[in-house]
């Protein structure tokens, strides 16, 4: 190896060793301790650091002597699948929608870089505030329902508005439709434009264009954008119980519960069993497209 390769390797180590050691100490190291103490016993007021599955078992209780009907944490998982489909199908609507008018309908970089940053102005309050502010809205004497009822087009307010899975998907789309609109903006304007003068000289139609020129250059950010939103929703909890009138059960709902009442392992155990099934979401979208190229 020569000096100057030599030189190279060292400074590209030096350069990547402040992350590594980030990613070690705030990432690995958590995750490490949360699964050893996802195998650990404990009673009624304390952790036992002793090997035990117990954490796992009591979780899937019932799961196998009730087939084929579904136990409390397979329909627990099935709602929070339902409800991640729900806001990314909605997120990804909502997202692409906008990231074509920024792209193909807004001429200006100035403008585009402009209304970009318009996106994020949600991101300038918490979460928590963006949630309540939906109340005055959707609740039972809200406007919506005021509205509804000084129109005589219902007899009784909507109750289903609030506390309901109507309000927790009308949330998270609000909260993360922002995640799906840059990663699809950041794909669109790297397709070349001759490509769609090329499609509409041959004849295509507008839909023609957008499916099979539009949408196949545009999928690493759709799929990049999916990941985003999917682990948000899955592991969300905080949403879910404010919207959800703490009546919906989701998986990152389970692990708060155990925290709460503290059994730790439990709680582990579950966010363990949370990460997996999340981790093999993101290796299903990352097979439609290598992520690495894009980032």
């Amino acid at each position: 190896m020569t000096p100057s390769t030599l030189t190279r390797h060292m400074t590209a180590w030096a350069q990547a060793t402040p992350m590594a050691a980030v990613f070690f100490f705030f990432f690995l190291v958590p995750l490490a301790l949360v699964v050893m103490v996802s195998f650990w016993d404990y009673n009624d007021y304390e952790m036992i650091p002793t090997f035990s599955g117990r954490g796992y078992t009591e979780t899937f209780e019932g799961c196998l002597t009730r087939l084929p009907e579904m136990c409390t944490m397979f329909k627990t998982y099935a709602k929070t699948l339902k409800l991640a489909a729900l806001v990314w199908a909605l997120t990804l609507l909502i997202g692409f929608t906008v990231a074509w008018f920024l792209a193909f309908h807004v001429r200006s970089k100035t403008w585009q870089i402009a209304l970009s940053l318009v996106c994020t102005i949600p991101f300038w309050t918490s979460n928590v505030i963006r949630m309540i502010a939906w109340i005055p809205l959707l609740g039972r004497n809200g406007l919506i329902n005021q509205g509804l009822l000084g129109l005589g087009l219902v007899d009784r307010p909507v109750e289903w508005l609030l506390f309901s899975e109507f309000s927790v998907v009308l949330a998270l789309v609000h909260l993360f439709t922002f995640f799906m609109v840059i990663p699809i903006f950041n794909s669109m304007i790297r397709i070349d434009r001759s490509l769609i003068e090329a499609a509409r000289d041959a004849g295509a139609s507008g839909w023609q264009t957008l499916w099979h020129v539009v949408v196949p250059l545009s999928k690493p950010g759709i799929v990049i954008g999916s990941i985003f939103v999917l682990t948000i929703v899955m592991g969300d909890f905080v949403t879910v119980g404010v919207m959800g009138g703490q009546q919906i059960a989701s998986a990152g709902k389970v692990v708060q519960t155990h925290l709460d009442a503290l059994q730790f392992p439990v709680a582990a155990a579950n966010a363990v069993i949370l990460l997996g099934v999340t981790l093999i979401i993101i290796a299903t979208l990352s097979k439609l497209v290598d992520v690495r190229k894009e980032l």
